[in-house]
């Protein structure tokens, strides 16, 4: 078998580069290998999407590997790492074939990037792998007890190499070709249930000024007051600078973001809020990003009333995307049931995978 070779990633300045065919030849074998193991097309990303996150390296820091048998380009693996000081996790993506990864390649880019996440001080290394909506075969149920994917490839591999299925995400999908009429009642009823305590604002990047210290600490916080089993998850310190950045590096991949948020009054803190973002193409997929209520204003249905408010928003922005996606733990019951309530329905799975590397 001829021997696996692993380089550093060269990464373009624009995506149709000549220089950048390793880069589209990573982002490509992502989507083929996210459409093989879910058995759905949602989830596929670009180039041209991806890229201003490696560029602007001042949060994260993000290299890439590219796997090579003689001249072929077999895998790739990104490693991301938080750059706050105390940083010990950091998150890897494999992209191979099946085929592939069962021949080595998933091997041989994980012992690579675990070295590497090492030199760089982490000793945790985690990773997602994509799982059909209907498990057939060996069935894997994550450490927190709730829920559970059919093995894949990449499964096998993350196993075989210690690692820890954590968590299951549920992936759902709602329609965007119905009524509004079901959204619009729930979004008047939570409010009501409400009251005038709270107010709801939005707003499509970039986000106006007075508006960004809230946002970047609702962001912040996703680490800590989302459910993540024994995933280990750090604080992350997003003050107004960041949250600039970031909508600069999403809006310089030609994607749309619109947020709802609700604002209580009575303190001017931000309570809970909801993003919605799609491609330079509205008439892909939608993706639901971040949702958070924060603790002290849960029990209020904020996260009915931003969910509801943004999609009302998002059928004048994109109206002819036909469905919105978005993953949520699979012991958040509160937020699936504001899912169900709207109309969601599973589409597939994701597991949560760690290795404590010493």
């Amino acid at each position: 078998m001829t021997e696996i070779i692993i380089t550093p990633l060269v990464v373009p300045s624009h995506a149709q580069d000549p220089d950048g065919a390793e880069f589209r030849r990573m982002i490509d074998l992502g989507n083929q290998l996210a459409r093989i193991d879910a058995g759905i097309d949602d989830l596929d990303e670009t180039a041209e999407q991806l890229l201003p996150f490696w560029h602007d390296q001042t949060d994260r820091i993000r290299a890439g590997f590219i796997a090579r048998r003689g001249t072929e380009i077999v895998g790739a693996a990104d490693l991301s790492v938080q750059r706050a000081a105390g940083t010990t996790a950091a998150e890897i993506g494999l992209m191979a074939l099946p085929d592939q990864l069962r021949r080595g390649v998933g091997q041989a880019l994980l012992a690579h990037a675990e070295r590497d996440a090492l030199a760089l001080g982490c000793t945790v290394l985690q990773t997602w792998s994509m799982h059909p909506a209907s498990p057939t075969g060996r069935t894997l149920i994550p450490t927190t007890g709730w829920g559970r994917v059919g093995a894949t490839s990449l499964s096998d591999v993350l196993e075989a190499a210690g690692y820890v299925l954590e968590q299951v995400e549920r992936n759902s999908v709602l329609a965007l070709d119905g009524p509004r009429d079901l959204a619009e009642r729930r979004l008047r009823e939570a409010e009501a249930f409400a009251g005038p305590d709270y107010r709801v604002v939005t707003w499509t990047l970039p986000t106006p000024p007075h508006l960004r210290a809230g946002y970047g600490a609702m962001i912040s916080r996703m680490a800590t007051d989302v459910p993540s089993g024994d995933l280990e998850t750090q604080v992350e310190v997003w003050d107004e600078e960041r949250v600039a950045r970031r909508d600069a590096r999403i809006i310089a991949g030609g994607q749309t973001l619109s947020v709802a948020a609700v604002i209580h009054t009575p303190t001017g803190s931000t309570a809970a809020f909801n993003e919605l973002v799609i491609g330079s193409d509205h008439e892909g997929v939608t993706h639901q990003w971040g949702t958070l209520v924060v603790g002290e204003h849960r029990g209020k249905r904020l996260g009915t009333i931003v969910k509801c408010a943004n999609l009302l928003r998002w059928h004048e922005i994109a109206p002819r995307s036909p469905r919105i996606s978005t993953f949520n733990a699979e012991e958040n019951r509160p937020m699936l049931d504001i899912n169900e309530a709207i109309g969601f329905v599973p589409a597939s799975y994701a597991g949560g995978w760690q290795k404590r590397l010493r």
